[in-house]
């Protein structure tokens, strides 16, 4: 059930991050890894600024959306470079 859970919040903040993001998405599959992937890295990017005080599931989605808004950031700005 958490892996259904975390696919379900992963997923919905890879669409959303792919809608503020400008359709900067990859479709239903790639949006969920960056959901997941931004996650670990909305976590780590707030470890670093302060102790995360995000929890429940409101929480997971905001550190997923926020980092999959720079993971898309990111890719954006690399895809341009070459």
């Amino acid at each position: 059930m958490d892996l259904l859970w975390t696919l379900l919040i992963g997923g919905l903040a890879g669409f959303l991050a792919g809608l503020v993001m400008k359709g900067r998405g990859f479709g239903i599959i790639g949006n969920i890894v960056v959901g997941i992937l931004g996650g670990f890295l909305g976590s780590w990017l707030l470890s670093l600024i302060a102790e995360p005080a995000w929890g429940g599931t409101l929480g997971q989605l905001g550190v997923s959306f926020l980092g999959a808004v720079v993971l898309l950031w990111l890719v954006s700005f690399f895809k341009k470079k070459g």
